[in-house]
């Protein structure tokens, strides 16, 4: 089995004319809502082999955030195809990911991660594909399980939405 984790950045400061989109970074709540996640995905098992994000500060920030709430944070690598990606973007990331690698986080924007989710999966928990569908909030977290051990095998409607967990979700106590 693979397992693919899709995280949106935190939530950030706005967009300012004359700023560059890339060098925007978390506001407080996102800073929280980034060790939030973290902790989650500490206490449930669910700490990747393989982490890869964007070069966007937001995201970086974002990760920092994440792998502080984690015991033992895996090592992240950037790739610029990351920022400003379309669905095949992200898709060619995971299907480049190392045969070592079980789980694999990609760390970065929207739309392009829950297009390529909605993509991705074909079967899972009905209500939280229908939430996946209407919005990934920033630090949204969607977990793909794929039923074979081979990277280069993913395809469309291949996976299972094994859960889609968000900051609002966590203060509800539900996934």
């Amino acid at each position: 089995m693979r397992r693919l984790l899709l995280l949106r950045h935190a939530k950030t400061e706005p967009a300012a004319p004359g700023h560059e989109d890339r060098t925007r970074v978390l506001v407080e709540r996102g800073r929280k809502d980034a060790a939030k996640v973290g902790a989650y995905m500490e206490t449930h098992a669910l700490v990747p082999d393989r982490v890869v994000l964007s070069p966007a500060k937001r995201v970086q920030e974002t990760w920092k955030h994440m792998a502080g709430a984690l015991k033992r944070a895996p090592g992240a690598t950037t790739a610029e195809q990351i920022y400003a990606a379309t669905p095949h973007d992200v898709l060619a990331v995971v299907l480049g990911a190392p045969a070592t690698a079980h789980s694999l986080l990609v760390v970065g924007h929207n739309p392009s991660l829950q297009d390529v989710a909605l993509m991705l999966i074909a079967s899972g928990d009905i209500d939280a594909r229908e939430r996946l569908r209407e919005k990934l909030p920033t630090a949204g977290l969607i977990i793909i399980d794929f039923p074979f051990d081979d990277w280069t095998k993913v395809h469309p409607q291949c996976g299972r939405l094994e859960r889609f967990v968000t900051p609002k979700t966590l203060e509800l106590g539900t996934r």
